[in-house]
């Protein structure tokens, strides 16, 4: 099973941005505990702060994969086109965030990417990640 994990704008600064919303771990360290954990997974993971790049990855693995986890920071408040890559592709996607958008600033209400994924995961931590991942597994044969 192949499972993408793709991170947008700010989130290669976890555990050092904003520690009290964000935690004090870096992604990095993070996705190889996912891999230590998920060892019959394989998975992929790419973060760029540019919406272009991410819409090429999302279309890169987006009909190969068995599912894509992304959090597209402040790209989700914003950008049409991620959405539209999210509903060109065959992969299904979970859409999640580190924080509770819906508690937070009233522009951040909106996504652009929610109504195209299969479900959203919001303020749960990085566990987030690992809720999607298991639903990822609970829909496959494995």
């Amino acid at each position: 099973m192949k499972i993408g994990i793709i991170n947008g704008p700010n989130l290669n600064l976890l555990g050092k941005r904003e520690t009290d919303i964000y935690g004090n771990m870096p992604f990095e360290k993070y996705f190889e505990e996912l891999q230590s954990k998920y060892s019959q997974l394989q998975f992929s993971y790419y973060q760029s702060n540019v919406e272009g790049e991410l819409i090429n990855e999302i279309q890169r693995i987006g009909f190969d994969y068995d599912g894509i986890v992304i959090n597209p920071g402040g790209y989700t408040h914003t950008s049409v086109a991620i959405g539209d890559a999210i509903a060109a592709i065959k992969t299904p996607v979970i859409e999640v965030h580190i924080s509770n958008v819906h508690a937070r600033e009233d522009f951040r209400k909106l996504s652009h990417v929610s109504g195209k994924s299969v479900g959203s995961i919001f303020g749960l931590g990085l566990q987030g990640y690992e809720l999607a991942i298991q639903w990822f597994i609970s829909q496959s044969s494995l």
